[in-house]
């Protein structure tokens, strides 16, 4: 049996991995809270689709690839590879199991069932979207997995989504934000490390050549796109209007209708419209 190690590479991958899970999840939260504040409508299903994308695509799947780079085989000189098309779906999956579930509470009036089931449906997603990224992987060899462990990760994955989703209903201060993205980033690597501790591979009897793509050919696509992401979501929310703003337009608003109601009640009480007063004064002059 080979050897499983998660962290080839030393603590920089798990760091990088938590990193970026807070990051996301900080991005989604804030987004979630901003979409609290409009009606229901486009906008808000805007601002839901964008914290889909913050939680899912960065929070959950760009740490679980980021972590799955310290994977490694011991006694093996043969590479880690990736089946690119599933390594895709996973992540398609990632940001559509967490879309529904940030919909299922965020688009009507929320309530516990709403966020007990969304929990479940999504971390149920998210626990499927890692063993998809995992059964991804082509090794020299038969990887199974401990049955407990395995339970015991979609267990924290239940967990971890039912918590989230809570979170993306009544936080809203950027302190209780930051905060909920450290603890959401702590159960999203808790899920992931759990998962692959329950990794084992048997060597096969014979070597065989393997088809994928290596991490590292991955990597600078996966980091292009993320940098991408979070750009547009920081543009996203910086160009919304601030609280302060959208007060203050609202007031000139109230006060432009006010004025111009008085207007109209004073029309009468002076003879009318102006054009009938500058007829009114001629006649008088005559």
């Amino acid at each position: 049996m080979h050897g499983v190690h998660h962290f080839a590479y030393g603590p920089i991958t798990p760091i990088l991995a938590y990193t970026l899970s807070v990051l996301g999840s900080l991005l989604g939260l804030t987004c979630t809270a901003r979409a609290r504040k409009l009606p229901p409508g486009v906008r808000r299903a805007g601002w839901l689709l964008l914290a889909a994308w913050a939680i899912g695509g960065t929070a959950i799947w760009t740490m679980h690839f980021i972590a799955m780079l310290g994977f490694g085989l011991e006694g093996t000189n043969s590479p880690v590879l990736f089946n690119v098309p599933l390594t895709i779906a996973s992540a398609v999956m990632a940001v559509a199991v967490v879309g529904i579930g940030v919909f299922i509470v965020g688009l009507g009036r929320p309530s516990v069932p709403r966020v007990i089931f969304g929990g479940f449906f999504t971390g149920i997603g998210v626990a499927s979207m890692h063993y998809m990224g995992m059964a991804a992987l082509r090794v020299d060899g038969t990887v199974t997995y401990a049955r407990n462990l395995v339970i015991a990760s979609v267990v924290i994955a239940v967990a971890a989504a039912t918590a989230a989703l809570w979170f993306t209903v009544v936080v809203s201060k950027p302190g209780v934000i930051f905060a909920s993205a450290l603890l959401m980033g702590l159960a999203v690597c808790g899920m992931h490390f759990t998962g692959m501790a329950a990794v084992s591979v048997t060597p096969s009897p014979v070597s065989h050549d393997q088809s994928g793509a290596t991490a590292g050919t991955m990597l600078l696509p996966i980091i292009v796109l993320v940098v991408l992401v979070v750009v547009a979501l920081f543009y996203a929310l910086l160009s919304e209007p601030k609280e302060d703003d959208t007060a203050a337009r609202a007031f000139l608003a109230r006060q432009q209708a006010e004025r111009a109601a008085a207007e109209e009640t004073m029309r009468p009480a002076f003879g009318g419209t102006a054009a009938t007063q500058a007829v009114g004064s001629r006649r008088r002059r005559g």
